[in-house]
């Protein structure tokens, strides 16, 4: 059985200084690399959460391969496809790679909430009371051959009354604290991070890609509301739940935009470039009076492309849109089952093959509810051609400095948990880990 994995974890982010950070996103269509810098700023009403504004001061993207559902399948053309996408960050930022934060959707990407209660032994709730019941509760996310990529406090409980966001000072006699907990198979986050390694960079966190999209498209008032982000990537589509600012549930499944060009290619047989270009430029998720007397010139395999043949429009969407269908489904009946219904909630779709036409219009059909297309928020320098929803995670991973202090992982791992030190000294070791 292969032995949890325990990733490396960011160290906090003052909320007063700058800093230089490289992001990778490596999806089965694309690698994404970004260079940015984080410079401190004053809160927004739109994005009350952040503390820093992301400049963008390079990037780079190269065709994914070796890459399928998240997982390195081939770990020499996935290390080279790394390597390309970070030697064009470089070179636009001019500045020297050592360590990136990564994002994962593969392993078989799945959340649970796992809970612990302690006494209280003194006459109210003190700080080492908050570390005893947080540390309870980490001890039990434990699970074999899986490696937990985000830890998040979920609310404390006194006496059974829960929703308490500080118990400290308040009176009681047993003090419960309730987590999520995202985790993925530790092979497959091996080998992601084998193939970052060989290519002479350390991995500083392992982000879910469910949570890097919703950081980055989300408003404060969806995340407090409650949104569902849908992440469809290539090969992969990636569920978040957002509820009170936080992430309540994450899931992923591997079908993605990629299995709607593989049924163009076998259908109507020709190469998969000419399948993801039909699909491009001429495919939809719905259909329209017009796509019977509209035809579209396609070059079936080994045959003559000086003599093309010619398809109405209305057969390549009919290719489509089942496909389609089946990934939205398939996304709805997993949220149904997981105790987070679709039904009458803001659904905020992500990722490459989002931008397929009709989409919105087909996932408001099947899914119900409140559709909008989420690109990334709050981020300067970002090229046009990056400004869609394909590049939301790679921002996402950016923001995500600026909320790992609030996870909890094991004592001594995370800041934002540990005992408060009182006195002068307490006070003086704070304001130096703040301002230096």
């Amino acid at each position: 059985m292969t032995q949890p994995l325990v990733l490396p974890r960011l160290k906090p982010l003052s909320p007063r200084k700058s800093a230089t950070l490289c992001v990778l996103d490596i999806g089965c269509s694309k690698v994404v690399c970004l260079i940015a810098k984080l410079e401190p700023v004053e809160s927004s009403d739109a994005l009350r959460g952040r503390t820093h504004r992301a400049r963008i001061l390079g990037i780079g993207h190269q065709r994914s391969r070796g890459v399928k559902a998240g997982v390195v399948v081939n770990m020499e053309e996935a290390e080279a496809s790394v390597r390309l996408a970070v030697d064009a960050a470089e070179r636009m930022a001019r500045v020297q790679v050592e360590s990136v934060i990564v994002a994962n959707a593969g392993g078989r990407l799945s959340a649970a909430c796992f809970q612990a209660n302690v006494p209280i032994y003194g006459a109210g709730v003190t700080a080492n009371d908050l570390h005893r019941v947080l540390e309870a509760t980490a001890l039990r996310t434990a699970q074999p051959g899986r490696s937990v990529l985000h830890s998040l406090p979920n609310g404390f409980a006194l006496d059974g009354a829960s929703g308490i966001r500080d118990p400290r000072g308040m009176m009681g006699e047993k003090l419960g604290a309730q987590f999520h907990v995202v985790s993925a198979d530790s092979a497959a986050l091996r080998n992601l991070m084998l193939a970052i390694e060989r290519c002479h960079l350390s991995v500083e966190a392992v982000v879910a890609t469910p949570y890097a999209a919703g950081l980055s498209v989300l408003v404060d008032d969806e995340a407090q509301l409650g949104a569902i982000v849908l992440d469809i990537g290539g090969g992969s589509v990636s569920t978040g739940v957002f509820q009170d600012s936080k992430l309540v549930h994450a899931d992923a499944f591997a079908i993605g935009g990629r299995h709607v060009t593989m049924d163009i290619a076998r259908v109507l047989n020709i190469p998969l470039r000419d399948a993801e270009r039909l699909k491009t430029l001429h495919g939809s998720a719905i259909f329209s009076p017009s796509d019977e007397r509209e035809t579209l010139p396609i070059v079936q395999v080994a045959e003559d492309r000086d003599n093309p043949a010619h398809i109405p429009r209305a057969h390549l969407n009919r290719i489509i849109a089942p496909r389609v269908e089946e990934i939205l489904e398939l996304a709805r009946d997993r949220l149904n089952a997981a105790g987070h219904p679709v039904a009458g909630r803001r659904v905020v779709l992500t990722g490459g093959a989002s931008q397929l036409t009709g989409l919105p219009d087909a996932a408001r059909r099947i899914l119900g509810g409140q559709i909008r297309i989420g690109r990334p928020l709050g981020v300067q320098g970002l090229p046009d051609s990056a400004k869609n929803p394909g590049f939301a995670v790679a921002v996402g991973l950016l923001i995500y400095p600026q909320f790992s202090a609030g996870e909890y992982f094991e004592p001594g791992r995370s800041g934002a948990a540990a005992p408060v030190s009182k006195g002068y000294f307490g006070r003086m070791g704070r304001w130096l880990r703040e301002s230096f």
